[in-house]
């Protein structure tokens, strides 16, 4: 990757194009994945249906003329219907975490391997990664894609490896004493365990070498993050992606942490209306669609993330011209309706944090046991508050109730957990408990 050195900034050349050069090559890189992908059965049939081909795109609104590919798609295809290189010129499969349903694979050949490294390097040197630096990795190794695709990026910025994987909270703070590890790799609500697993041990989780960390995988609030920094005392980093596009690489934050640069020159990213499959207004929360322009082995067209962001172009203080998204609000097939209400679960944490003595480890469960949906929140609260005096727990209850109600417009009853009662977890946090679907 060519790279040059702005104000102590290094950026890609792709990364700082004037709007009209990337969208040229948006258009160019467009039309050789239809091209490519023609091959596809599935992809072959919808063109022919809709009388596409790379020749008849003009430009990127035409976009819109081509199908859209959803996680349904690829299990009616599965396990790799939808490969254009040859078996044999595969060098790795992963697969999706399976949260929300089968697992789905996808397929890497060497070029998407060192597209993948270099895509998680660019947001990894985005958030201060240098090659001096240490970084602990504790995602999993496995089908999933968070460990390998961030391993590959920091070995790609020549920063030191430690391949802790997940879980063993205990070794990964020895582990980070011992080596000296400075960046931290991971889900923002394990970051939280770790540092409630070094105060168990009587060590202050603010002396740890750590000094930042980028976090994936779960949906997180900035409450959240201002709780990770003040806990570890560090710079807390969000970037985002998806298996089956690539994996960890679609976007991330740069210093100036003022949203996740897309990487345009790789992914061409709409913001649709879930429901009428419209672009909404720039700035406006809508579903996040993405094409991979350039992977080799198994690229997607038009990929329902089913997840909810925003994005906007307004130009970055950090230099890079691309077009940047919010975090991920929550996901069109994860939202719950309560009562007729649209309600998703970073909601109800966005009002947990808001409330002085909770903690992000909390559990919604939902109910219909009669004709009317109820909602309970379980939440831990921080030792100090926890009292044998039934009025202040009263009051604690009645505060997150008022403020659960001001964020999501829904009546809750709210449960106070013991510290440490909840189950923890080393990967993607299981928040949401729905009864109701038992009886489906």
């Amino acid at each position: 990757m060519s790279r040059f050195v702005t104000e102590n900034r290094i950026l890609d050349r792709e990364e700082c194009l004037p709007r009209a050069d990337l969208a040229a090559l948006q258009l160019e890189r467009l039309r050789a994945v239809v091209e490519r992908v023609a091959q596809v059965p599935f992809y072959r049939d919808a063109f022919a249906l809709r009388g596409v081909s790379a020749k008849s795109l003009h430009g990127l609104d035409d976009v819109r003329r081509l199908p859209f590919t959803t996680k349904e798609d690829l299990r009616r295809h599965a396990p790799l219907g939808f490969l254009t290189v040859p078996r044999d010129k595969l060098a790795r499969i992963h697969g999706s975490s399976g949260t929300t349903g089968r697992p789905t694979f996808v397929a890497y050949s060497p070029a998407d391997l060192q597209l993948w490294a270099n895509l998680c390097a660019r947001f990894l040197v985005a958030g201060g990664l240098r090659p001096e630096h240490t970084a602990q990795v504790a995602f999993g190794y496995g089908l999933f894609t968070g460990g390998f695709g961030l391993h590959y990026g920091i070995e790609r910025v020549g920063a030191t490896v430690v391949p802790a994987a997940s879980g063993n909270t205990r070794r990964q703070i020895e582990l980070m004493q011992d080596l000296g590890s400075e960046v931290l790799i991971c889900t923002p609500s394990y970051a939280l365990t770790i540092a409630e697993t070094a105060r168990e041990l009587g060590i202050d989780p603010r002396t740890l070498p750590l000094k930042f960390a980028h976090f994936g995988g779960e949906p997180w609030t900035e409450a959240m993050r201002a709780q990770i920094e003040a806990e570890l005392d560090i710079l807390a980093f969000n970037n985002y992606g998806l298996s089956e596009v690539i994996g960890p690489g679609v976007s991330g934050e740069c210093a100036a942490r003022a949203g996740m640069h897309l990487q345009e020159d790789h992914f061409l990213v709409e913001c649709l209306d879930p429901d009428s499959l419209e672009p909404v207004p720039e700035g406006e929360p809508g579903e996040l669609v993405v094409t991979a322009l350039t992977k080799e082995a198994m690229p997607l067209l038009r990929y329902r993330t089913r997840d909810i962001a925003r994005i906007w172009r307004e130009p970055c203080a950090c230099g890079r011209t691309t077009a940047r998204m919010s975090r991920v609000t929550g996901r069109t097939d994860d939202m719950l309706i309560i009562r007729g209400v649209n309600v998703y679960p970073s909601q109800i944490e966005e009002a947990l944090l808001r409330v002085e003595g909770t903690t992000p480890h909390y559990l919604i469960e939902v109910d219909r046991p009669d004709i009317r949906d109820e909602l309970t929140i379980r939440v831990e609260v921080l030792p100090e508050l926890m009292s044998d005096r039934m009025d202040q727990m009263q009051k604690l209850r009645e505060r997150i109730g008022r403020e659960v109600l001001t964020v999501t417009g829904i009546r809750a009853a709210v449960e106070l957990a013991a510290p440490r009662t909840l189950e923890r977890f080393a990967g993607k946090a299981k928040r949401v408990n729905d009864k109701r679907r038992l009886s489906d």
